[in-house]
């Protein structure tokens, strides 16, 4: 299997530590705020490696963590903790706030179909192990304290940018507020540990021998990915945002910890963009994959439209394309419920497809191809419909579509026939002609589909009795 690795800048053939086990650190979400769907997308290109590797026959340990505290407004060392912001924003308790967002966190990553990580670790329950490496990282010289806090001194490394390269694209803004603290030695110097001398009226404070405080954002991965996969990690992913310089932190402080090497392979995924840019918390309203579902739109829709897209390329996310992605993913299915499962496996086609299916996921994760090999394989006519049965089911492993439907759901029959009955009456209205339209609409309300009529295009919902 071939993956880009952001650290050497080049596509390479991934050896894991452990022949037949990878060892796998996903950077979690900030639960200050629920999950935008430029967020999601980042979990679903984890969760397709993630299922990837499991469907090469790897042994993957993932694990994951949950910043509830030390995630301050800016990604450097100056603003507001965020679950401070949520605090004084929602008049709760920091720990009410983690668990409201946790929650609706993971309700949108499991509608999306995103395998749960093995390990999820909230950083406050942490706290013992970001003072054990802080401790040693100041015995052996590469922190200090300063103006009662702890930072890590980057003046020790000659690699500090070893990630970036000095890409000047990733750094340039990242810190620019950063000289605000004039406790640093050095501009790149960062936080490891914030006292009361920073933020006196913190709410999550705990003791250590550095003084009364709680932890930096950068230091959570690092406890966390050491405490539960070791020493030796083989991949460790996040958005391209988290590049510099919370990966670049990382890196510094457990390596610098550590005394060798930490992480083999660096994962990162593309923004998802809307017609104003980056998707982000602070551009206003959040957009997330129950708001997408509240407006009737399929959650893995939403999901089918980023794997027609690779994980390394900016996404346009738009309604249109939702549409288009929902009709599409509709139509598939429809095909699919018209497959009898018949006939004996044609073992020599069986395993034709399924190479094909491995040989674009093994080029680091080529899911629009990967795509591809399904839309051929429904085509064509040589193959029985066992045979596509399975492959339809073992694509599915990866792909996690829920391709294969129930025989009694209605789509089974209907999808293919929805979706051109939706273009007759798109046609009708266009012509002027109202009354074939709403014949259409009502025609198919009596069979328990509902149109749903945007700007964006016409979808439709199964009315359950």
């Amino acid at each position: 299997m071939k993956l880009y690795n952001t650290l050497t800048r080049n596509i390479e053939e991934f050896i894991p530590n452990e022949k037949g086990k990878v060892k796998f650190y996903t950077c979690g979400p900030t639960v200050y705020h629920y999950a935008h769907i430029g967020n999601i997308r980042n979990y679903i290109g984890h969760d397709i490696l993630d299922r990837t590797l499991r469907y090469l026959g790897y042994e993957v340990t993932r694990a994951m963590n949950i910043t509830d505290v030390g995630h301050l407004t800016s990604d450097g060392d100056s603003g507001e903790d965020k679950m401070e912001v949520a605090r004084n924003r929602e008049h709760k308790s920091s720990m009410e706030i983690a668990k409201f967002y946790t929650d609706a966190f993971f309700d949108d990553f499991k509608k999306v179909n995103c395998l749960m990580p093995q390990i999820i670790s909230p950083a406050t329950d942490n706290i013992d192990m970001y003072i054990k490496i802080i401790s040693k990282l100041l015995d052996d010289g590469f922190a200090y304290t300063s103006g009662g806090n702890v930072y890590f001194d980057t003046s020790k490394l000659d690699n500090y940018y070893s990630l970036t390269n000095q890409d000047s694209n990733l750094v340039v803004g990242a810190r620019e507020s950063v000289l605000e603290d004039s406790n640093k030695k050095n501009q790149a110097d960062f936080v490891l540990w914030f006292t009361t001398s920073k933020f006196e009226n913190h709410e999550l404070l705990w003791d250590s021998p550095f003084g009364k405080g709680y932890p930096g954002w950068h230091i959570e991965c690092t406890g966390i990915s050491i405490k539960y996969l070791g020493e030796h990690l083989d991949i460790h992913g996040g958005g391209v945002d988290n590049i510099f310089p919370h990966h670049t932190n990382e890196i510094a402080q457990s390596e610098a910890y550590l005394g060798h090497k930490w992480c083999n392979y660096w994962f990162h995924n593309e923004h998802l963009l809307d017609e104003t840019g980056k998707m982000s918390k602070s551009n206003g309203g959040i957009l997330t994959i129950s708001v997408l579902e509240e407006q009737k739109y399929n959650p893995i829709a939403f999901r089918f439209m980023c794997l027609n897209s690779h994980y390394r390329k900016q996404l346009l996310f738009t309604y249109d394309n939702l549409v288009q992605a929902q009709n599409t993913l509709n139509k598939i299915k429809g095909k699919i419920a018209k497959i009898k499962d018949e006939g004996e496996l044609q073992d020599s086609r069986y395993k034709e497809y399924k190479e094909d299916f491995i040989k674009y996921l093994e080029n680091d994760l080529n899911t629009s191809n990967a795509l591809s090999i399904l839309y051929k394989l429904l085509k064509d006519s040589s193959v029985n419909g066992k045979t596509k049965i399975k492959l339809i089911k073992s694509f599915d492993e990866v792909l996690a579509l829920d391709l294969i439907v129930e025989s009694n759901d209605i789509n089974n029959e209907l999808d293919e026939e929805i979706l051109d009955l939706i273009e007759q009456r798109k046609e009708a209205k266009k012509n002027k002609d109202f009354k074939l339209a709403d014949e259409i609409r009502d025609n198919l309300l009596k069979k328990g589909i509902k149109l749903i009529d945007s700007r964006e295009g016409t979808t439709y919902e199964i009315i359950k009795d």
